[in-house]
């Protein structure tokens, strides 16, 4: 579960960028982060990660006070997370096969465990046919999947994908967010940070609309820019 209780951040030279956000996310659900560029969604990111340090507010991650967290605990924390990025950040000198492993490995997973885990994310995203190809060998929506594989590989509680349609053609986006989907009905919290309303309206989930460090909508089966069927 993740809670951010009238949570204000202030960067060193002075922009504001939240300025009191209230947000709850259960287990289990699938949460649309929406607004335009520069209005906090990136900033929400950071605090949950643990990049960056909230000014004022309260703050838990799975089970975490980010308040008086100490710094030991921060990769404790970040395991219950697993993140996928627009820019996929693949390793390209290493297979698909390789880059779960390296991913699992990091945090001390036994051969046994890589072994076991990595031939059923790869079957759920798609790729077991394509363990042994390289990054520059997959097409853009391919690579996305296995930046998919790689935030699921270690078994995170939550999910956070930060545009993760990006870089990618409208079909490729909807069999992404298709996935995303799927992998929530399996059990794993979703936070899709996302500009492409089309896709938000498509799948009706909650939305949470944040502009000028401000959530203003906060709705379950919302849509983008308060558009109601």
């Amino acid at each position: 579960m993740i809670r951010l209780i009238d949570v204000y951040k202030e960067y060193d030279n002075g922009t504001k960028a939240l300025k009191g956000v209230n947000m709850r996310i259960d287990d289990g659900e699938f949460v649309f982060l929406v607004g335009p560029s520069g209005s906090g969604k990136s900033t929400v990111i950071k605090l949950i990660t643990g990049e960056i340090a909230a000014t004022q507010g309260k703050l838990m991650v799975n089970g975490y006070s980010l308040n008086n967290i100490a710094p030991r605990q921060i990769p404790y924390m970040r395991r219950t997370l697993g993140i996928i990025f627009q820019d996929f950040r693949l390793i390209e000198k290493k297979t698909v096969y390789e880059n779960l492993s390296f991913a699992m490995r990091a945090i001390g997973a036994s051969p046994r465990e890589v072994r076991r885990r990595i031939p059923y994310v790869l079957q759920l995203v798609g790729l077991d046919q394509k363990a042994d190809r390289y990054p520059g060998q997959l097409s853009g929506g391919e690579q996305q999947r296995v930046a998919i594989a790689r935030a699921l590989v270690n078994n995170p509680s939550m999910i956070i994908a930060d545009e993760p349609t990006g870089n990618l053609d409208p079909q490729r986006s909807l069999e992404i967010m298709m996935l995303l989907e799927r992998i929530n009905e399996l059990g794993t919290t979703m936070l899709v940070v996302t500009h492409e309303k089309n896709l938000v309206n498509r799948f009706a989930k909650r939305v949470v609309a944040i502009e000028n460090g401000r959530i203003i909508s906060d709705e379950t089966g919302g849509y983008y820019n308060g558009e109601k069927i």
